[in-house]
């Protein structure tokens, strides 16, 4: 079976560690979110591609659902220290490698997707990796406080503030102009379904859906997604922040709605949510949390068999 997945961070990761347990056979292409990557200390940061990478590589740490497992922050500490900004976005020594390296092959001209591409040769994780697309794109966001109406970069949004303050609007920059990656297309138009996991659905599905021909391509398929909100909250995360932002209802049911009947064919709920309906789409309740990689791997197995019987 050939499977493409939409995947976001940790959430995205952590399902996807549970496909790769219940069809380990499949083929599997992760179309991974740029939208929150950030340049920092003149390196360019991939946060979402990077968890993905660690977590199917077994590098991730388990706690906290990102970055580098057994880290240490020498030169975080050293930066400080020297009173380098930002100070509120913690990079580990191991993290730095990774940066560092794509950094250097990114000035060297190489596309995002090749850089992944060669990263991913070290951490071997079990799926084909592709950045949504090699055009440079960040996630904005619309915010007034006390220095006035103005944009920030999400990270500063989601990480500094915590989404303390309500976002106005959400604003993917570059991305009428970006183009999918090579390959992103082309594993969409020969996948047998297409699966959405609980990833933020406004700055993670959402955002690689907003790349020109992304979004009809995988309409075009058999879609079943996974809700990140069960009993009106995320799943974890600040999702709700994001889907107030855009006039969406915290909601499994809402989520569905933004998504739209056009896209999704299936969609697994949790048993809170069982009364969560949409013509057109086939709506499966059963538990959704994650607690480990077996809870993972049956959740996923009720994707795929919700998606074989859509077919």
């Amino acid at each position: 079976m050939r499977i493409v997945c939409l995947a976001g961070g940790i959430g995205g990761a952590r399902f996807l560690r549970g496909l790769r347990a219940a069809a380990p056979d499949a083929h599997v292409t992760v179309i991974g979110n740029t939208g929150d990557d950030i340049t920092l200390f003149g390196l360019r940061v991939c946060p979402d591609l990077d968890t993905v990478m660690y977590t199917l590589g077994g590098g991730i740490d388990e706690e906290q659902g990102w970055g580098r497992a057994k880290e240490t922050y020498v030169v975080k500490e050293e930066l400080a220290a020297y009173g380098m900004q930002p100070q509120w976005f913690g990079l580990g020594d191991r993290d730095f490698a990774t940066h560092i390296i794509r950094t250097q092959m990114l000035n060297a001209g190489y596309p995002l997707s090749q850089v992944t591409e060669a990263l991913c040769d070290r951490w071997r994780p079990g799926v084909r990796l592709i950045p949504m697309t090699d055009d440079p794109v960040e996630t904005h966001v619309v915010i007034e406080d006390e220095r006035g109406r103005r944009a920030i970069h999400f990270q500063e949004w989601w990480v500094r503030l915590r989404a303390s303050v309500p976002a106005e609007r959400i604003v993917l920059v570059g991305a009428d102009e970006a183009r999918p990656a090579p390959g992103v297309l082309e594993a969409v138009a020969e996948a047998d379904a297409v699966i959405l996991p609980p990833s933020n659905p406004v700055v993670s599905i959402g955002t690689i859906l907003q790349i020109p021909g992304i979004r009809d391509a995988v309409a075009a398929k058999t879609v079943v997604g996974v809700s990140p909100i069960i009993g009106g909250a995320p799943v974890r995360g600040m999702a709700d922040a994001c889907l107030a932002a855009i006039g969406v209802e915290t909601s499994a049911q809402a989520v569905l709605a933004h998504y739209g009947a056009d896209l999704i064919d299936g969609w697994l709920v949790a048993e809170e949510d069982a009364d969560v309906r949409l013509p057109g789409v086939r709506v499966v309740a059963r538990p959704l949390i994650m607690h480990d990689v077996s809870a993972a791997a049956e959740i996923a197995g009720a994707a795929l068999s919700l998606a074989r019987e859509l077919m």
